[in-house]
């Protein structure tokens, strides 16, 4: 009875003490901790998402993988699993589970170190947003407690959604469905038992336990938890075999991006660090941006197409690098070059391999995978004529060991009857830029040949001379200053003194040759050097820089003289096209832009673009100043006091000389130098080509009333792209492609004449109206004001048009 009393008394004091001490460790610790009520707005770290204006996922961005589920979209299969491997009680206990408790003690004492620590999900909740991962005691108290306070605060299901979102699983995927996505390739939802087995078995050991780190150990432990499952009825016996019998299937997944658009995305990630700061890649923005998935596809094949072609017509380079194979290799010899090979990525469509041997007709190949393959004489071998200068390329080789030799490393692409055809990545580069001529709407945008070649944007970031691409803007101030597209300018040889250029300057034409007296039209579709230059030596510098200015151009570091004519200042792709982008829609200034919308992980439209957009229901003032009442600049003014849009873009550039300039340019397409596009077959296209000295840089912009496209072609390093290439025959080949389809479903449009322009006859030498009697008249438009007087009997070419001189020295 005495060792009765002493145990029962003994107990009692236990007791007593350890509910004084967790009393005290309450009062202890409680002050510390954290306000578990913010869990109700915690904000996962998700990673931003960009999307084409269809949805098609182009971009992710953010240091964790994460897809973020609630519980309903959660599978039950899946939640079982869970609830097997970590806490099946979970649904039952309030946040400790005193038995997993009561283990992890025993555990302790009797093997004097710390085991499993009987965590629950709630506790592990608590742990995962509040505290460290250190093993102490301290932290041990800490998490129960506020796994008590969790559930008090929280139910079950949005306990269990917080643990299913925010735990760690390896290859920096945090939360299941991100680890569903990077081991599978899938959703959670469409993943097998076994599938949603292995992923249960991860947070244990994330490095040891996923999948593609540790098949063997994740393979173990999957099996354990299925025999969990079955052990709570969880799942049948059958189900049981056939699960713990299937094979690991996983590897990693990227993000699963639609179709290549990663210059747009790319610009869409800088926008928004911009905008919000490095917020913007935990926040789970999902960013859809104005590009179109369809043209995006066909700009890309455009451009890519267009440099390869150009790429044939100068040569094979040779192999793109040399892997002689090591003495300590030679009976592995597939090893060493495999080691090599895993490191080289795809370009474009075309597959890295190395040649493995040089028969009489052929190579034999090794591709990264380790299969094999054979390049045939016939696949591109007997035609491949060595790269010799840009200008020359050598004969053609007569068996295959005159190009290759064992461990060189060549590119390779499917042919149409599936066999494998020589290819190289070629060395030139190429941008292209498509932009909704209403409002600036980037729909389509490539800077290169290949975003894993080069992170270099040439659609944005290449400064590069336009030369020809920049003389509708010239002329298009001049056409605003009182000249007309009869105005006659004498198109022959000019010797400058210079101190801005050079001691002595002597322009050419392409080719060499002088047409004298020539009209402005004509001029600009024949694209005549000698013509721009003394064009705007009549105009200008200033006041060209101030038209161009007005146009939406940057002209803060505009070098003041002469060579603006050609071109010569430096722009991107993009600028080009923003400014062509004023002519295609009328006269009026838009902006290029490329975000549409921002929302944020709740679906909330947290910015919407409102872009100047160009409001054709406002009226125009032609009709006043063809009266004498106002000048071009009250009238540009009035055009823009009259928009009752909030949003309407300002017009820049009058609209009578708007449609004289548009006519003549669709004159570049019909009869000049930009003919080719005739394959198209349409009669409301318009634009300009463009050669910079060298040839140094090639290109073509090019428009109808609904869309506008740039394309360039050069070199990086401002290589010469070879004496026979121009605008015409590098750059326009990719517009072409690209309009084609771009195109397809637009109506062809004619442009109507708008009040204040007439079309008459005038004689082609002098520019003078015709007489009725005159048999090679031909049709002209000109602002009423400015129609030509009559051609006196004897007029000498060229002196039609000294009135104009003065009206613009007038002006000026």
């Amino acid at each position: 009875m005495s060792f009765l009393y002493f145990l029962i008394r003994t107990s009692i004091l236990g007791l007593l003490g350890g509910v004084w001490l967790a009393a005290g460790t309450y009062l202890y610790l409680s002050p510390n901790l954290p306000d578990v009520e913010t869990l109700r707005d915690v904000r996962l770290q998700t990673p931003m998402r960009v999307y084409t204006r269809e949805g098609d996922l182009i971009g992710q961005f953010g240091e964790q993988k994460r897809s973020p589920l609630t519980y309903p979209q959660i599978p039950q299969q899946f939640v079982e699993a869970l609830l097997a491997a970590e806490d099946d009680s979970f649904f039952e206990h309030r946040g400790i589970d005193v038995m997993g408790l009561g283990r992890a003690v025993s555990e302790l004492l009797i093997t004097g170190e710390k085991g499993s620590g009987g965590s629950t999900l709630t506790m592990q909740v608590a742990r995962n947003y509040f505290l460290s991962l250190e093993k102490t005691f301290m932290r041990k108290f800490n998490e129960i407690l506020l796994a008590i306070e969790i559930e008090r605060a929280l139910d079950k299901q949005e306990i269990f959604e917080l643990y299913f979102n925010r735990v760690f699983l390896g290859h920096r995927a945090y939360g299941f469905e991100a680890a569903s996505r990077v081991y599978y390739g899938k959703s959670i939802g469409d993943l097998t038992l076994a599938q949603h087995a292995m992923l249960a078995g991860i947070p244990k050991a994330p490095s040891r336990n996923n999948p593609v780190s540790g098949p063997e150990q994740g393979s173990d432990r999957r099996n354990w938890i299925l025999g969990r499952m079955l052990e709570l009825g969880y799942i049948a016996p059958s189900e049981y075999q056939t699960a713990i019998a299937a094979p690991v299937t996983a590897e990693l997944h990227g993000a699963q991006i639609s179709f290549s658009a990663h210059y747009a995305a790319e610009m869409a990630r800088q926008e928004m660090l911009d905008r919000y700061g490095m917020s913007a890649y935990n926040d789970g923005y999902h960013v859809y941006t104005t590009i179109s998935r369809p043209l995006q596809q066909v700009a890309r094949e455009a451009v890519i197409e267009g440099l390869v072609t150009y790429d044939g017509r100068h040569g094979y380079r040779g192999p793109e690098q040399r892997w002689p194979l090591p003495g300590n290799y030679a009976a592995e010899p597939s090893q060493y070059w495999l080691q090599k090979l895993i490191r080289i990525p795809q370009i474009a469509d075309q597959t890295p391999a190395v040649v493995t041997e040089v028969l009489e007709d052929r190579v034999s190949l090794l591709f990264a995978e380790g299969s094999s393959g054979e390049l045939l004489w016939e696949n591109g071998i007997s035609t491949a004529r060595a790269y010799v200068s840009e200008n020359r390329t050598a004969q053609p080789p007569q068996v295959p060991g005159d190009l290759f030799d064992p461990g060189d490393l060549v590119r390779l692409t499917r042919n149409a009857e599936d066999s494998w055809q020589l290819a190289q990545v070629p060395a030139a580069q190429a941008a292209l830029v498509s932009l909704r001529a209403d409002d600036g709407a980037i729909v389509s945008i490539v800077g290169g040949m290949g975003f894993e070649l080069s992170k270099f944007n040439r659609a944005t970031q290449a400064q590069r001379q336009p030369g020809s691409n920049f003389k509708p803007f010239l002329y298009g101030a001049a056409l605003e200053a009182g000249f007309t597209a009869a105005s006659i300018i004498n198109d022959a040889p000019v010797v400058m003194e210079d101190s801005s250029l050079e001691d002595i300057w002597r322009p050419e034409n392409d080719g060499g040759v002088f047409h004298g007296p020539t009209r402005l039209r004509w001029a600009l579709t024949k694209s005549r050097n000698l013509v721009s230059i003394r064009l705007l030596q009549q105009l200008g510098v200033r006041n060209l820089i101030a038209a161009v200015e007005r146009y939406g151009f940057d002209t803060s570091d505009f070098t003041p003289d002469l060579s603006l004519a050609l071109g010569t200042h430096a722009m991107t792709p993009l600028e080009v096209a923003t400014g062509y982008a004023m002519i295609a829609n009328g006269g009026y200034q838009v902006k290029p832009y490329l975000i549409d919308r921002v929302e944020s992980i709740g679906g909330e439209v947290i910015y919407q673009s409102e872009p100047l957009t160009v409001c054709r229901e406002c009226q125009n003032s032609s009709t006043a100043e063809e009266s004498g009442e106002m000048s071009m600049e009250e009238i540009l003014a009035a055009d823009n006091d009259r928009a009752d849009m909030t949003r309407a873009a300002p017009r820049v550039m009058e609209e009578r000389t708007n449609f004289i300039l548009n006519s003549i340019l669709q004159d570049v397409i019909t009869r000049g130098t930009g003919r080719r596009a005739l394959v198209l077959e349409r009669t409301d296209l318009a634009g300009k080509t463009g050669t910079t000295n060298g040839p140094m840089d090639a290109w073509f912009s090019g428009y109808n009333s609904d869309l506008v496209t740039t394309t360039w072609v050069g070199f990086d390093n401002y290589t010469p792209l070879g004496r026979r290439e121009f605008g015409g025959t590098a750059a326009l080949p990719i517009w072409i492609n690209y309009m084609r389809e771009a195109l397809k479903d637009s109506p062809d449009r004619q442009r109507p004449i708008p009040p204040g322009v007439v079309n008459v006859r005038i004689d082609p030498e002098t520019g003078a109206l015709a007489d009725s009697s005159q048999s090679n008249a031909i049709f002209e438009y000109f602002r009423t004001e400015h129609v030509p007087p009559r051609n006196p009997e004897g007029l000498a070419p060229g002196s039609a048009t000294q009135g104009t001189e003065n009206l613009v020295r007038d002006i000026f």
